[in-house]
């Protein structure tokens, strides 16, 4: 029996994301820190739909997270053809707000394990007759953005990693897609520590993770390499290709000052 592991699963993108492939019928595993929400979001979706579910609770942000779950789908038995690598988060503010410690964390998590998911889960997912790997970047991947600095940078990493993968795995059973969402109602601001002027900057523009994960999901399941979601983030990337590079970035930095 084949399954969807989602990272990220217990709130947010990850959990709408789970909610999408289990309308769809495909069999969803959770992975988060929070052995409680975990168990909330498995109770509720093996109740409305007939998909099966489980959970792992796991802090994703150890290097030795990508191995421990492996280790856990195949202790289990699970067979994995989706994998889906939204875990994530970002820090806000000047650079040097941060220890070097805090800046790793992010790191591993957004790039390092995000890596470590998709080659140890690569053989697995080739020996499906058809895989996905979906791949969760931000519209901060299309340009620097001061004060959200290193997160920009790992979103633009995870975007460059996502298309390179995709061509390499043409002719393939695999396919990779990555997803670029902008604001979005999540926990990300306060995780972030935004100030009120980029709060009020990501109101304005909010999706909901609903509308995100049906957007993702789709484009997924098409094959699609990239994917921005939501036409303001569109036009925003397209901006920020065609002006100065300077311009975009003093602009981007006053809303985060």
């Amino acid at each position: 029996m084949e399954y969807a592991l989602i990272t990220g699963a217990s709130k947010g993108i990850g959990r709408a994301i789970a909610e999408e492939l289990a309308t769809r019928g495909f069999n969803v595993l959770l992975v988060a820190r929070s052995e409680d929400l975990l168990q909330q979001v498995a109770g509720e979706l093996s109740s409305r739909y007939k998909a099966k579910v489980d959970w792992l609770a796991l802090d994703l942000s150890t290097v030795s997270a990508p191995q421990n779950v492996l280790d856990w789908c195949k202790a289990k038995g699970y067979d994995v053809n989706i994998l889906v690598n939204n875990a994530g988060y970002g820090l806000s503010g000047p650079f040097e707000k941060y220890t070097l410690e805090e800046h790793w964390n992010m790191m591993q998590l957004n790039m390092s394990t995000l890596v470590g998911l998709t080659r140890l889960f690569l053989p697995e997912l080739r020996r499906r007759p058809k895989a996905y790997i979906l791949n969760i970047a931000s519209s901060a991947a299309y340009q620097a953005v001061p004060k959200l600095s290193l997160y920009a940078a790992t979103k633009a990493f995870v975007l460059a990693f996502s298309r390179g993968l995709h061509q390499e795995l043409q002719g393939s059973p695999v396919s990779v897609t990555c997803v670029s969402p902008g604001a979005t109602d999540t926990d990300f601001p306060n995780r972030a520590q935004l100030g009120e002027k980029g709060l009020k900057t990501a109101e304005k523009f909010n999706m909901s993770p609903t509308t995100v994960a049906s957007i993702a999901v789709k484009g997924m399941l098409a094959g699609r390499a990239e994917i921005i979601a939501g036409l303001v983030n569109k036009l925003g990337a397209v901006i920020a290709w065609l002006l100065p590079k300077t311009l975009v970035e003093r602009t981007a930095m006053k809303i985060y000052e």
